[in-house]
């Protein structure tokens, strides 16, 4: 039996601490764990701006730095002078962390509720964007070799944000006294110089009236938001108050709140988008890491993303940042057409008298035009979906601008049209004198309810039909007549218009129908009103024409309404269904049948029959399980992508 020595236990026992105290320095103890997928996702691309806690990567560049990553977890200047004096790391991963914690450091300076940023949160913010800038273009890699990695695009949201930042803040400084284009402002220590050769503002506009982050949009009733990634802020300027849709108020009712609610002034009857789409850049003038580093001037160069796609950074071709919706929908949301369309239409304060062209982004000469129009009672608004996928198609946006027709849709049909016509064709003429430009050629129009009525007579030839129907049945002195048709021949004589290629009719009563001549019709007719301009414009003709009508019930009859024109009985749109369409121009029906299981040919849409709806010389017809309001629906807009993008291929761009 060994015994036991207590003596040459302890001496082994020390003898083996004595080792581990050699060694330990390198018995660093690893383990490990496993983590499921989403964990190992938000780890790898968790930062500052998504979980409000430095990135991995930051954090790993700290303690290769030899700094510690818990105490520079808070906005620590500190942390900043430390790793901004390490320079025996990669540069790469020290100018992406140092990022990130300027980044930190800006966030950390935010202002109060409704403040102006200070000097030293602006500084901080033009840092990221140096540091950001420093990290894209001066490390050993270009941008394209680090196109998949994760850490490039924290950088480069980094960056869009600084930009965001920075332009937000400087245009809140300046908005009141801004200075010349180029001319150097000093801010925060910098130097910076401005440049708006890349953008051109819609016609007698120098500054926006506001400078809005489209990252800070959410918009209710849009399917989609449409953007391009890439470099640069996406912001939306808006304009001067929408001279169409800005509430009138008498002088007395003006207040501090309100001064730009005044009496409109005289106006023209088209104009560009109130609230166009921007995209904003930085740069900084360098050669080297050394010299950008010591820079303290910056460039800040705007873009009009429909123009411009890729943009120059320090000899490098990089995409451009750019969101296609925030500025379309922000015009929506602040117009108040719905409450003005039915004010409108029943004649009450505030509506419009007259047509309103409205293009959706500033004029181009080499984009196609698509013109929508439309229906009864509605707005611009009813096109909020279909044009917002037509901005978000590349093809589409590189062919085609829109232009929308907001119009009174409580003026006789012939009035509408005509006024309309003469709304685009000034427009042209305004921009493209001679009609040269791309713009002023092969036009497509796309009318909805009503407004594919009157689409339908832009590509139409009258004759003499419309003065015939308009004038039958009715007992006329000959001086009379001559004066009639001397002031009504603008309106029921008419030529196709020549610009026009192809027509997409949505739902069109191009027959009328039968609801509008029922008593619900024609109680609701009673209820709308005629502008008290067009009333007074034509007193004399409407007195004769009402005079010389004689109602089956003897009596004598009233000027039609737009309700009224649209009766399947009405003798201004039978003779208007039959009218020859210009040769060479492309009709395509899209047609509404609420219930699928009534025959096609008896069946409506609630409120338009098929019968009325149906062109026999469309080259496309497309029928949708739907009600009247069709043009919402996804097939609808699919069906409207389809025909576009047919036509873009029959128009190649030279």
């Amino acid at each position: 039996m060994t015994s036991h020595n207590p003596s040459r236990w302890i001496r082994s026992a020390m003898s083996l601490l004595l080792v581990l105290s050699l060694v330990g320095c390198s018995l660093a103890m690893v383990d490990v764990k496993s983590i499921p997928p989403g964990e190992y996702i938000a780890i790898k691309r968790g930062d500052i701006l998504t979980t409000g806690e430095l990135s991995a990567a930051t954090r790993e560049m700290l303690r290769v730095a030899g700094l510690d990553d818990r105490a520079c977890a808070r906005p620590q200047h500190d942390c900043l002078q430390a790793l901004t004096a390490v320079h025996d790391v990669n540069d790469e991963r020290r100018m992406a962390a140092l990022t990130e914690l300027w980044v930190q450091r800006a966030l950390s300076l935010a202002p109060r509720r409704d403040a102006a940023p200070s000097d030293a949160q602006l500084d901080a913010w033009f840092e990221v964007a140096r540091h950001a800038y420093a990290y894209l273009f001066f490390s050993a890699r270009t941008p394209g070799e680090r196109a998949f990695e994760d850490r490039q695009t924290q950088v480069r949201d980094y960056y869009n944000l600084a930009t965001q930042e920075a332009a937000t803040a400087l245009f809140a400084r300046y908005a009141g006294a801004p200075g010349a284009e180029g001319e150097a402002l000093q801010q925060a220590g910098w130097t910076i110089r401005t440049t708006l050769e890349g953008v051109r503002l819609p016609d007698g506009v120098d500054l926006p009236e506001e400078l809005i982050p489209a990252s800070s949009l959410q918009f209710a009733g849009l399917r989609s938001v449409y953007r391009r990634d890439g470099f640069g802020a996406e912001l939306v300027a808006v304009m001067q108050p929408d001279p169409v849709t800005t509430i009138v108020v008498p002088d007395a009712e003006v207040t501090a709140d309100t001064p730009h609610r005044r009496q409109r002034p005289q106006r023209r009857d088209f104009s560009e988008m109130p609230s166009p789409a921007l995209t904003v850049l930085l740069r900084f003038p360098a050669d080297d890491l050394a010299q950008l580093m010591a820079t303290r001037e910056v460039a800040l160069s705007v873009h009009d993303p429909y123009v411009d796609s890729v943009a120059q950074m320090h000899g490098q071709q990089v995409p451009l940042a750019a969101n296609f919706t925030a500025g379309y929908g922000l015009w929506l949301a602040r117009s108040g057409f719905a409450t003005q369309s039915l004010r409108t239409l029943f004649g009450r304060d505030h509506g419009i008298d007259r047509p309103h062209l409205y293009m959706m982004q500033p004029y181009d000469p080499d984009r196609r035009i698509l013109l929508m129009l439309h229906g009864l009672a509605s707005s611009p608004e009813a096109w909020v979906n279909v044009a917002n996928e037509v901005l978000g198609d590349e093809t589409l946006r590189q062919n085609f601008q829109i232009w929308q027709i907001y119009y009174p849709t409580n003026m006789p049909i012939a009035l509408n049209h005509a006024q309309i016509r003469r709304t685009v064709d000034d427009a042209l003429t305004h921009f493209d004198p001679d009609r040269r430009a791309r713009a002023s050629q092969d036009m497509v129009v796309v009318g909805h309810s009503m407004g594919g009525v009157i689409a339908r007579l832009m590509v139409s030839s009258s004759g003499d039909a419309l003065w015939d129907a308009v004038t039958a049945n009715r007992e006329i002195a000959p001086g009379d007549l001559r004066r009639v048709q001397r002031r009504l021949s603008p309106f029921l004589r008419f030529e196709p218009m020549p610009q026009i290629e192809r027509a997409v009719f949505i739902a069109a009563p191009h027959r009328g129908t039968d609801i509008a001549g029922t008593r619900a019709g024609r109680w609701i007719s009673r209820l709308v009103r005629l502008p008290l301009t067009f009333l007074e414009n034509f007193d004399d003709v409407l007195q004769t024409l009402a005079g010389s009508a004689q109602t089956p019930d003897g009596s004598t009859g009233r000027i039609p309404n737009s309700i009224d024109n649209l009766s399947a009985s009405d003798p201004f749109v039978r003779a208007a269904a039959d009218l020859p369409r210009a040769p060479g121009v492309t009709l395509h029906t899209i047609i509404a049948q609420r219930d699928p299981a009534v025959p096609l040919a008896q069946s409506n849409d609630g409120l338009v029959p098929y019968a009325s709806a149906h062109l026999d010389d469309a080259v496309s017809e497309k029928v949708i399980a739907s009600g009247h309001s069709v043009q919402e629906t996804a097939p609808a807009i699919l069906e409207l992508r389809r025909i576009l993008h047919e036509d873009v291929a029959a128009h190649p761009l030279d």
